[in-house]
């Protein structure tokens, strides 16, 4: 740990030593589903592939336009957040896991084809246009184009770009794996192969023109609205941990 050092300290005026015990008062406990949700989108949204626990543990993922072509050339768009990001193979390699891809989409059908696909990170102001393509996605349709948005030819690999996005990872096809045998959903692992980010973007990429996340749902068990929805999200820096 010697290459590491602390550069910044969080100072608390007071500190509270709650034992295991009384720690557990102070949490809530879900294991099944509350009574209060039954009724509720939260149980309905399991016919859309969602488990209830989404919406209580409210964890963002990010969010982003992943372009492909299909198979009769023109290019496809999909919002995805589902998504982990990760270097591995010692350092030598930066890899995406798509963990919720449909197997019945035509993302699905693309990455199976032309085995590359471009990741394109949207600004706030941009997250309507994207949204765009979720109508505009009929396989005889540039999804890109009638969604008000401009295609660029990728670098490195078979896919098309959003020349608006400020960050744009190209990457490869590597593998896919059902999370539990005979799901209709799969996740996906890409490589990314290089990338293209804006010069405004270069030094800092967060705060509210910086990378969206998405927050499904969030629902309060102990206090179920009759309606909610979707939340996008921007990240923001609270503090200085480590410097190399």
């Amino acid at each position: 740990m010697d290459k590491f050092k602390v550069v910044e300290i969080i100072e608390v005026d007071s500190y509270v030593d709650f034992s295991t015990e009384e720690r557990k008062k102070m949490k809530y406990q879900y294991k099944e589903m509350p009574e209060s949700m039954k009724g509720t989108y939260g149980e309905f949204a399991k016919n859309f592939g969602f488990d209830w626990k989404e919406f209580i543990m409210g964890i963002p993922t990010p969010m982003f336009l992943v372009t492909t072509y299909k198979s009769n050339g023109q290019p496809n768009a999909t919002m995805q957040s589902w998504a982990g990001f990760t270097s591995a193979n010692h350092g030598c390699g930066y890899y995406v896991i798509l963990c919720s891809v449909n197997k019945c989409g035509h993302l699905y059908q693309s990455l199976n084809e032309k085995k590359a696909a471009v990741l394109n990170f949207m600004s706030s102001d941009l997250y309507n246009a994207c949204m765009k393509t979720i109508q505009n996605n009929q396989l005889e349709a540039d999804e890109i184009t009638s969604s008000g948005l401009t295609v660029e030819k990728a670098s490195w690999i078979e896919a098309p770009m959003v020349a608006e996005c400020f960050m744009n990872l190209e990457c490869k096809y590597l593998w896919e794996k059902e999370i539990v045998p005979g799901d209709d959903h799969v996740m996906i692992c890409l490589e990314v192969v290089g990338g293209h980010i804006e010069k405004d973007y270069i030094e800092d990429m967060f705060g509210d023109k910086g990378i969206l996340y998405n927050v499904h749902y969030p629902i309060n068990p102990e206090n179920v609205k009759e309606k909610g929805c979707d939340y996008v999200a921007a990240l923001r820096k609270v503090n200085q941990s480590y410097e190399y």
